[in-house]
């Protein structure tokens, strides 16, 4: 009897990790599905209203065409040996996320206005699959940014890497991109809780940002104390990796690890942030 009961305790404690597992996978599962019904729904948004698209396209033409050809003519640029378009085109799509990004946060204030915010709170929703399906649907409004600049650059003459693993690379930079700036704009307007406040704090942001990375100029250009800030700015990263992955003779500046590695932590870091503050936007 005793040899029963003794045998009947290993096979309780598998029953019971094997419980743990299901469960486990059942959580994940749904956590899956509710990020890709949040998503979905972001990106039918962009669906009914295309002039988006339109609108945004004109930021990067106006940088490569008019910022880029007049600057290519200037020599004291240290470029690395590559032509300046080609230096700065995967830093005007670094840019073009960026600016898609770091306003990304105001539909959330227009949704709480609206009574939609509140509803998704009473759900069973997890607040992280809130935060994640919005993240990703702003990967893929990036994703428009990167064809534009990559058509531009096609006709302007930049040495581009055409490589299937180096494309899908920059499919994760860009995505990744539009998290960290994404997530960081839900955290801000969590907080400001207003339009008006946070498109003065966006606007703000969105330059020093950009100009406090190596978009248009390499780092070993800049002052010393612009340098220690580009170090701790995630564009710096994000423009690094797309220049190594979009550029036929790229070359990473930090290493490919670093740069994604960078990009991942931030993302994470303000995920929890932005979900644990996703409910005080209607407090």
């Amino acid at each position: 009897m005793r040899l029963r009961v003794s045998d009947a305790q290993p096979s309780g404690l598998a029953n019971q990790a094997l419980s743990h597992v299901t469960g486990l996978f059942d959580y994940i599962t749904m956590f899956a599905n509710k990020t890709l019904v949040i998503a979905e729904l972001e990106v039918r948004k962009l669906h009914h209203d295309l002039t988006e698209l339109f609108t945004r396209a004109v930021q990067p033409v106006i940088w490569l065409l008019l910022f880029g050809e007049v600057f290519s003519k200037v020599r004291d640029i240290p470029t690395e040996g590559m032509h300046y378009l080609d230096f700065m085109a995967p830093g005007i799509l670094a840019q073009s996320v960026l600016f898609i990004a770091i306003f990304y946060g105001i539909a959330i204030i227009w949704e709480r206005d609206m009574g939609i915010v509140q509803k998704f709170l009473v759900s069973p929703i997890p607040r992280g699959a809130l935060v994640l399906g919005k993240v990703l649907s702003a990967g893929v409004r990036a994703f428009a940014q990167a064809f534009i600049v990559y058509a531009l650059a096609l006709l302007l003459g930049v040495k581009m890497n055409w490589n299937p693993v180096t494309l899908a690379g920059v499919m994760v930079v860009v995505v990744l991109g539009a998290a960290v700036f994404s997530t960081f704009s839900l955290i801000i307007a969590c907080v400001v809780k207003t339009r008006e406040r946070f498109m003065g704090i966006g606007q703000v942001l969105t330059m020093p940002l950009f100009f406090a990375s190596n978009a248009i100029y390499p780092i070993s250009m800049m002052p010393g104390w612009l340098r220690i800030i580009s170090h701790m700015n995630p564009l710096t990263y994000e423009v690094d990796a797309l220049r190594t992955l979009m550029l036929a003779h790229g070359a990473s500046s930090f290493g490919l690890i670093l740069d994604f590695g960078v990009l991942l932590a931030a993302v994470v870091i303000l995920m929890i942030i932005s979900a644990q503050l996703y409910p005080n936007i209607v407090a």
